[in-house]
């Protein structure tokens, strides 16, 4: 059989290649698992940008195969510098809540608040506000601290971006 990141490689760079095959190769054998997260140090960013969406994949049949992998994703992930990891990091960390430490959530507001503010990716932001929009409501510390860049990036000139910026200010703050 083939390499997870032979499979993950070619093919035009916003098509799935094999990301379906790979998923459904590690829904019949979770000891695969591992060989999918080793694609995130492949050279070739397609792969890293289709490893992030079968872990996504993964994520929504089994949250709690990635449990174990919450402290890679904080420690190593989350340096990756590529927009589709940070904003995959964004989904799983919500996904993931309920599987979370109260310290491996700390550890995610700081990297989630840095890519807030020092990311300019649309996915990335739109991800980022809804995850840390969702965690305010029970945080009045993360609520305080959000509120500004939130005004700030409503006034993007990307419409999705200043939307998704609307919606978490009237989600946290008009009630």
């Amino acid at each position: 059989m083939e390499s997870f990141e032979t499979m993950l490689t070619g093919g035009h760079p916003n098509s799935l290649g094999k990301t379906i095959e790979v998923v459904d190769i590690i829904l019949e054998d979770k000891s695969k698992l591992e060989e999918l997260y080793q694609c995130y140090f492949s050279n070739d960013e397609v792969v890293r940008l289709r490893t992030s969406n079968a872990f996504k994949r993964i994520c929504k049949e089994d949250k709690s195969w990635l449990t174990p992998y919450i402290d890679k994703f904080l420690e190593e992930i989350s340096k990756i510098d590529q927009a589709s990891t940070q904003w995959t990091i964004a989904q799983l960390f919500l996904e993931l809540t309920a599987q979370m430490s109260t310290d491996q959530i700390g550890k995610a507001k700081t990297i989630l608040k840095k890519n807030l503010i020092n990311h300019n990716d649309w996915i990335v932001l739109n991800t980022t506000i809804k995850t840390l929009a969702s965690w305010s409501k029970k945080d009045p510390d993360l609520k305080k601290w959000i509120k500004p860049h939130l005004d700030k990036i409503s006034m993007d000139s990307r419409k999705s971006v200043s939307s998704t910026a609307k919606k978490a200010i009237l989600q946290l703050y008009k009630s």
